[in-house]
């Protein structure tokens, strides 16, 4: 039993070589996502995680804050969604839970999925002020099967009121891609069990 601590989420040891043969990305939401998508096709490729990857900038200079992709089953959390990743290596790289302070650049995320139901919150607790969005919840599910969760139907609006704008279908085609390797290949569906038997997902 552990009571008095827990590791830190990490990414696959050749995330940090990629990225930074990646080099620059350009000031475009399609240039922001090109990242994104990459790093999810290549968690697929790689057998190291979910095919979902999301990536953190300073918007006005498109700099990388954080990259991150999904291990919920190599790491055995169902937490460790790319967004999430993502999210929490940002906050250690800046020292700071609140990503929105006034003393920081705006930050944006490119994420390749509509965020689901847990991600969706943590961006708006985050602090980021723009969201880039590859494939639609509605794709997720179709393509794969995951449970995306009762996402609010107006979740656009809602995060606007947040003061969090949302770019949505940003090289959707690209990301479904990831979607349909993913499942061609025989992708695990990590929802729990017991969600997918509730929602009539699985017998």
């Amino acid at each position: 039993m552990t009571l008095a601590s827990t590791k830190l989420l990490t990414l696959p040891d050749w995330v940090p070589p990629f990225v930074k043969e990646w080099g620059p990305v350009g000031p475009d939401p399609e240039d922001k996502m090109r990242l994104a998508v990459a790093l999810s096709a290549e968690n697929v490729a790689r057998q190291t995680g979910g095919p979902f990857a999301a990536v953190v900038y300073e918007a006005s200079t498109g700099r990388v804050v954080s990259v991150g992709v999904n291990v919920v089953v190599p790491q055995r959390s169902s937490l460790a969604h790319g967004e999430v990743v993502a999210l929490l290596l940002a906050q250690e790289a800046l020292e700071t839970h609140d990503l929105g302070r006034r003393d920081l650049p705006v930050l944006e995320m490119a994420t390749t999925s509509q965020p689901c139901i847990q991600c969706y919150g943590a961006v708006i607790w985050s602090g980021v002020r723009r969201v880039l969005v590859g494939a639609r919840a509605s794709d997720v599910e179709a393509h794969v099967g995951f449970d995306e969760g009762p996402i609010p139907e107006d979740w656009v609006g809602q995060w606007a009121r947040r003061g969090i704008e949302a770019v949505v279908d940003v090289l959707r085609g690209p990301a479904c891609e990831v979607l349909r390797n993913y499942k061609s290949n025989g992708g695990h569906v990590y929802n729990s069990e017991s969600n997918l038997r509730g929602a009539g997902l699985v017998e």
